[in-house]
């Protein structure tokens, strides 16, 4: 009669302690970066919608105001006097952005005296007038949006001005916005910093989160993040000129106001023929 001796094995080895730890290291290695991310991808999105809810606000502004704002201040910390508030000089129709210093033509930052008038630069550069618009601050990681305007649409309404862009002479002066429907924008964006196609010309106003990575970007205690580093894509975005770059390769978001979509929607408002 055959007999069968059992062992009983009671625990694991080393070696086998070893080979389930590893694999335990390599599943939870492999949990960790899609959530990670999963994480960026989320705020990506938050991001994104909330710069569609600014494109409206904007629109809207200049629906009620027959003009958009002025940039807000950069420098100033979140809570002081003026923090998100639309940097602006005179009143009705003398109303200019305040400028921190003006190149004719050119880029102007926003700061504490009047840009002369709407032809004394091409636009006008600060972060996005929050307060003034009823929004939040910051995108999703916490940095304020930059907020770029071509001069002729946020100047204050007047009736009787005669100046409204390179080759614009409107049939019928408008009297409630400040632009007309021939008023040009001076804001490009392109497909890459060197080598790429226009996605858009004639632009009035444009916004940009700088996103995850953000090069540049004003944070919410008024300091200006250094732009060391950026690749030439990103640092056409934050290069003080009217020209922007939006591609996939980059984390930084735009959003820009398409000329004919203020048009329609200041003829909709009654505020242009």
């Amino acid at each position: 009669m055959l007999t069968r001796s059992f062992t009983r094995q009671l625990g694991f080895s080393l070696m086998e302690l070893a080979v389930v730890l590893v694999i335990v290291a390599l599943l939870l290695g492999g949990l960790l970066v899609p959530f990670g991310s999963q994480r960026d991808i989320e705020m990506m999105r938050a991001t994104e919608k909330s710069l569609v809810e600014i494109r409206e606000s904007l629109i809207g502004f200049a629906a009620i105001n027959g003009r958009l704002p002025c940039p807000a201040q950069g420098t100033i910390v979140s809570g002081i006097a003026n923090a998100g508030v639309e940097a602006t000089t005179g009143s009705g129709a003398s109303l200019t952005c305040a400028c921190a210093a003006t190149s004719s033509p050119g880029v102007a930052t926003i700061g504490a005296t009047a840009c002369a008038n709407a032809l004394s630069t091409d636009s006008v550069e600060g972060v996005l007038p929050w307060a003034t618009l009823g929004l939040l601050e910051t995108d999703a990681w916490r940095n304020r949006y930059t907020y770029h305007v071509s001069s002729f649409f946020a100047r204050g309404v007047d009736s009787t001005q005669i100046l409204f862009g390179a080759s614009c002479t409107p049939t019928t002066t408008p009297t409630y916005a400040a632009f007309a429907l021939c008023t040009p924008g001076a804001i490009t964006v392109n497909t890459a910093a060197s080598g790429g196609t226009i996605l858009a010309s004639n632009v009035p106003a444009i916004v940009v989160s700088h996103g995850g990575s953000p090069l540049g970007a004003y944070t919410t205690s008024g300091t200006k993040l250094s732009s060391a580093g950026a690749g030439a894509d990103e640092a056409a975005n934050v290069d003080g000129t009217s020209t922007f770059v939006s591609n996939t390769n980059i984390d930084d978001r735009l959003i820009w106001i398409p000329k004919t979509q203020l048009m329609n929607r200041m003829i909709t408002a009654g505020k242009l023929p």
